[in-house]
């Protein structure tokens, strides 16, 4: 007797389809699984008779074959338990066998047959969909798989749930859609933060072009704090970004995002991060912290602290927008399209320029400390802007002098609409969309090519230059860059021009 029943794999963010065959035959009591299972799912058929067994199924006493095709692809973790659990009662007809047709399953069993959750189930709620079939997933996925939900997604807390209604005994209701809620009003806001004109105004030229950002100043003096506002001044997710960023996140295990879930994600990994807790990998591929900022921030505090080699293993997906992790049996994609915002001292004491403290390091400390950071990776942020000490006036305030992160984000989604109006944010124009739609006059080419000269920027930077130059002109709804915006623009290059005269000295 042979049954057949549909499932889903996880690699990745995708899911891709997997057929479980299973036969029983005549021969000495036996049960083998074939099709590449991991040791989670060779291990799935004690998990299996136990639970057949406690929720008062018989378990065939025959030889058990089952086969996960296709079988060149791997097969990991406890979602299988299910639909093994199902074809061996519709092979031994205590189901019937038709009523597996138009459904997938997924599962992890417990010993009484319960069901526990699992990771992943948003993409296969996607991928199930795309190939016109329902998915029938554990109660406890049921919030997740609802983002998703058009009516065809089921659930259920227990094997015996599931089949009452394969038999007709039972009806098992459609999980309802959920809304992606948005709360981009919750959360720090930037009112709180107390002077700090020139960062304040370069984090909403970030937001508004998805630029990356460097700050640099002394300690205490706000760069982590305006980091946090980012998200907050940062238009909400689209229904399909937010969809992306929710299937990255179930495949982690961290599908309930705090701060809604068309809210840009916030991530803040330690300086202590290794390479691989950066961009994703382990003997099964999982998203890293990069891949986790999808659509959203990665903000990187201390950044000289961090190692060399795991600075630069961001350098390449900070222009591609994904990442490839290789192993020997497949290669997972994970995409990973983020915004960078650094923060970082002047110096390993912190008190290089500060107004009332004497830095105590000498020239060679800072710039070995400086050095930490390479100049390809410094080239890849659009703006550095210092961030200085403010003095007791400002800090003794009762209350923040500047706007609250509701009004820069209306100004913010206003520049956005424009841009992605002529088809693409600005921080990913290249080729010739940049010079179409960064194109200068006369004025301004003379103007851009005396700070190239005398800064001494690399072509990567003065694309930078233009692209930040563009988002300055979006914010004041201009058609055209001006020389304003040329001037503003490279005036956020501030470590270009200490490295221009070999100092650190703020300028």
């Amino acid at each position: 007797m042979l049954a057949i029943v549909h499932s889903r794999a996880s690699i990745g963010v995708s899911a891709p389809p997997v057929t479980v065959e299973v036969h029983l035959s005549g021969g000495l009591p036996a049960l083998s699984i074939v099709g590449l299972p991991e040791t989670g799912v060779r291990e799935s058929k004690e998990r299996v008779r136990s639970a057949l067994l406690n929720a008062g199924f018989e378990f065939p006493a025959r030889r058990i074959t089952i086969n996960l095709a296709p079988a060149d692809l791997p097969k990991e973790g406890g979602r299988f338990d299910l639909p093994i659990a199902l074809g061996i009662l519709a092979a031994s007809g205590q189901i019937p066998a038709d009523s597996l047709a138009d459904c997938e399953f997924l599962g992890e069993l417990s010993l009484d047959g319960a069901l526990r959750p699992l990771k992943g189930v948003l993409p296969a709620v996607l991928a199930a969909r795309a190939d016109g079939r329902r998915l029938l997933v554990p109660q406890a996925n049921a919030a997740e798989a609802a983002l998703a939900s058009r009516n065809d997604v089921l659930s259920a807390a227990h094997i015996l749930t599931v089949c009452e209604h394969l038999c007709g005994r039972a009806t098992l209701v459609p999980v309802p859609a959920s809304e992606l809620d948005d709360d981009n009003q919750a959360g720090a806001d930037l009112a709180d933060v107390k002077g700090q004109r020139v960062p304040r105004r370069a984090l909403e030229v970030a937001a508004a072009g998805a630029h990356n950002l460097l700050f640099f100043g002394p300690p205490g003096t706000g760069k982590s704090m305006l980091a946090s506002r980012l998200p907050g001044i940062l238009p909400p997710l689209t229904t399909e970004s937010a969809l992306e960023v929710a299937s990255v996140h179930s495949v982690a295990g961290l599908a309930e995002r705090r701060g809604g879930w068309r809210r840009p994600p916030f991530r803040s990994p330690h300086h202590s991060a290794s390479a691989v807790a950066m961009v994703g990998g382990g003997s099964s591929p999982r998203p890293g912290e990069i891949s986790l900022a999808h659509r959203g921030v990665l903000f990187l505090d201390e950044l000289p602290e961090f190692e060399r080699r795991v600075l630069e293993v961001l350098r390449e997906p900070m222009e591609s927008g994904e990442i490839a992790i290789s192993r020997a049996a497949r290669q997972v994609t994970f995409p990973a399209r983020f915004q960078v915002v650094g923060a970082m001292n002047p110096c390993p004491c912190g008190y290089n320029g500060h107004p009332t403290i004497e830095c105590q390091c000498t020239p060679q400390q800072v710039m070995r400390y400086r050095g930490k950071v390479s100049g390809p990776l410094l080239d890849r942020f659009d703006l550095h802007v210092e961030v200085p000490v403010q003095g007791p006036d400002v800090l003794m305030q009762s209350g923040g002098d500047g706007e609250p992160s509701a009004v820069v984000r209306d100004r913010v989604a206003m520049a956005r609409e424009r841009q992605l109006h002529r088809g693409n944010i600005n921080a990913a124009l290249g080729g010739a969309d940049l010079h179409h739609h960064c194109r200068l006059d006369s004025q301004g080419e003379a103007l851009l090519s005396g700070a190239l000269e005398k800064l001494g920027l690399s072509a990567r930077a003065l694309h930078r230059v233009l692209r930040v130059a563009r988002t300055l002109a979006d914010l004041e709804g201009h058609e055209r860059i001006a020389c304003g915006h040329l001037v503003e623009a490279l005036g956020y290059r501030k470590l270009d021009r200490q490295q221009s005269r070999n100092s650190l000295v703020s300028t």
